[in-house]
């Protein structure tokens, strides 16, 4: 049976609301698989990502990036909430690192297997923590953003990388993927880029509904995307 929590945890200025989903007819520690939401705020999409990783063996932990409760009432509010961090990637990739350390911690974690996921700006956050040569096993972007942040980071990338990528997506153009393969090969990535045609942003969330400015959901390339996570989890935790 799926068993849920919701925990509240904090640094020494803000606290964050996360959301653990876990089979309990599993006996002892599993692989973890935090999931970082997109630029509203964490949502019961997000929960419902870890529900699904939970059904497939994993621990599943939905994270929350804006701390104090906040969530995006209106994309114009979530693309402020979003900013913030955009302009800040340091604080982005410090309040990810406390996501995975606290999931980390969690009594049911094999903390020798740990990945991430994440959609829209959530794909920029597990991006960044790939980035930042964080020893986990593997990260996914769903319709993420690739621009570099503004920090030094050197040497290999640890973690594998899986971009599931829309090739009609005005967040992220053609150009800007393919700097992103040429980054990741820079730095020794093990990664693989999906890109999947007549596809756009958001293609993973049943709410969008937007043609005109690239952004709509997309059912056939959801699943796809979602078959091919599977078996990318598969893997990295054998």
């Amino acid at each position: 049976m799926i068993q849920t929590k919701e925990i509240t945890y904090s640094n020494s200025e803000e606290s964050f609301q996360g959301f653990f989903a876990w089979d309990d007819s599993i006996q002892g520690k599993r692989p973890l698989v935090l999931v970082s939401h997109a630029y509203l705020g964490k949502s019961p999409f997000d929960e419902e990502k870890a529900i699904q990783l939970a059904k497939m063996g994993y621990l599943g932990f939905a994270l929350d990036m804006y701390g104090n409760g906040r969530r995006a009432a209106s994309p114009e509010e979530g693309r402020i909430l979003m900013g913030e961090l955009n302009e800040n990637r340091t604080l982005l990739l410090n309040r990810i690192q406390l996501a995975v350390q606290t999931a980390k911690d969690f009594e049911l974690t094999d903390s020798n297997k740990i990945a991430a996921i994440g959609f829209c700006f959530g794909g920029k956050c597990v991006l960044d923590l790939a980035r930042s040569g964080a020893d986990i096993k593997g990260i996914a972007t769903f319709h993420g953003v690739y621009d570099k942040p503004n920090m030094n980071h050197e040497g290999n990338i640890k973690s594998s990388v899986l971009i599931f990528h829309g090739w009609d997506d005005p967040l992220a153009t053609p150009q800007q993927t393919i700097a992103l393969a040429k980054e990741l090969t820079e730095r020794n990535a093990d990664w693989n880029i999906s890109a999947y045609g007549h596809t756009g942003h958001a293609f993973t969330n049943p709410q969008a509904n937007s043609p005109e400015t690239g952004m709509n959901y997309n059912k056939k390339t959801t699943y796809r995307s979602w078959r091919d996570l599977t078996s990318f989890l598969a893997e990295i935790f054998e």
